[in-house]
């Protein structure tokens, strides 16, 4: 899984799995280009990839908020100023949002949620999409999770917008194929985050008691690798993975390293996407 020669843009690439994903991308050879609203940590994660960076490797840092149009823009501008072409986009930002019954949460913070978890990766794609169409070619990699595929209760922004990004991942994929242009999801298992850390200090009343006590346990035996996320997504960003496009993958339960073996059989299949159940799929007649 080479990325010699290509150039990614790491949206939330300050910490926890997008710090993961630009180490990752960075050791696998290619360049960068992090975002985040944090400066400090956003610049001292640079310097820290730097150290393990090439010469020939551009290790960049830009100041950005994903949910206001003007700043995607510029860090589209920037990235393809500074590499020339850019290959991949990594829309990696996202929070959880308020937490709690959606008749008592703040509706300001749970739009902002959606600004960031949705529109975010909506602008950043809307910004790149034409240098992609102009190359012939790309990688749009969309980190979503386990709100995509079940309910969440008392979180609903995130897990509405995390289901919204994966039919968007669709949806792009079909606008895309023509112009050779990959876009998939990545669901990376449930990470040690600081999403888990605000879970916990919420508590059980504003989570509920079941979804508290499995972060709970989730910590204490350690979750998801942050590299499984991090190797599926240099594998989604590599040529070894053109053709794969539209699919929502599992970084921890899916062969996704296999996938290059079954792509004409993949690509004739709903496998790993959003699709409603009728009664007859559960072998009822109604």
């Amino acid at each position: 899984m080479d990325l010699t020669g290509r150039s990614v843009i790491i949206t939330g690439g300050n910490r926890g799995l997008g710090k993961a994903i630009a180490s990752a991308c960075v050791r696998a050879g290619a360049s960068v280009l992090l975002t985040a609203r944090e400066e400090p940590l956003l610049y001292q994660v640079q310097d820290e990839l730097k150290k393990i960076a090439k010469p020939e490797q551009q290790i960049l840092a830009m100041r950005a908020d994903v949910s206001d149009a003007g700043s995607c823009d510029a860090v589209a501008r920037q990235a393809i100023a500074s590499f020339g072409k850019v290959t991949i986009l990594v829309n990696n930002a996202g929070i959880y949002g308020p937490m709690g019954p959606i008749e008592t949460v703040d509706m300001a913070e749970w739009t902002k949620a959606i600004q960031v978890n949705l529109f975010g990766v909506v602008l950043m794609c809307r910004a790149l999409i034409p240098h992609f169409r102009s190359n012939g070619y790309g990688k749009i990699i969309n980190l979503s999770g386990g709100g995509a595929t079940a309910p969440l209760p008392r979180i609903s922004a995130y897990a509405a917008s995390k289901a919204a990004v994966v039919r968007l991942t669709e949806t792009f994929a079909e606008e895309l194929k023509d112009a050779h242009v990959d876009v998939n999801a990545i669901a990376p298992g449930a990470l040690n985050t600081r999403l888990m850390d605000e879970v916990l200090a919420a508590g059980p009343d504003k989570v509920g008691s079941d979804f508290y006590n499995r972060t709970i346990k989730q910590r204490d035996e350690g979750g998801a690798p942050l590299d499984k996320g991090a190797e599926l997504t240099v594998f989604l960003g590599s040529a070894q993975s053109d053709g794969i496009t539209g699919r929502l993958l599992s970084a921890v339960w899916d062969k996704w390293a296999e996938l290059p073996t079954h792509l004409e059989e993949l690509q004739k299949s709903d496998i790993y996407t959003l699709r409603r159940i009728t009664e007859s799929d559960r072998g009822k007649k109604w």
